[in-house]
């Protein structure tokens, strides 16, 4: 089992930068791959970003690819999503999930623990 915290959502303007953090308990974390997802208003859920167990091997979402940038620290039993360059479609409750498999998927189903969601909100 394996807990997940996210935190450092918030109101932002457009164009500018926000980092939320997620922190794992429960479980060795540098056996999960670590995945963000976010959620607006009225749609599913959408894969944003992977990071591999060992944070060596990164993935992004084509929508989010050379403004957000995930990593980890498995010293903290944290995983990070920096976003730069935000924009107002980027607003959306942002969740972290963990996934113990190797095999790279950007499917929701597929990984076994979600934290809560923390918010992102981008204003004009």
């Amino acid at each position: 089992q394996v807990q997940l915290v996210e935190s450092g959502g918030g109101l932002v303007q457009a164009g500018g930068s926000l980092r939320v953090s997620c922190a794992a308990s429960g479980s060795t974390f540098s056996n999960y791959a670590m995945g963000w997802f976010r959620q607006a208003p009225g749609k599913e859920r959408d894969f944003v970003a992977r990071i591999s167990r060992s944070g060596r091997s990164t993935y992004y979402a084509d929508s989010v690819k050379g403004r957000f940038t995930i990593s980890r620290d498995n010293t903290k039993n944290t995983v990070y999503l920096q976003m730069n360059s935000l924009k107002l479609e980027d607003t959306a409750v942002y969740y972290c999930a963990a996934d113990p498999r190797i095999i790279v998927t950007t499917t929701s189903s597929r990984y076994d623990y979600w934290g809560q969601g923390t918010q992102v909100t981008v204003s004009s």
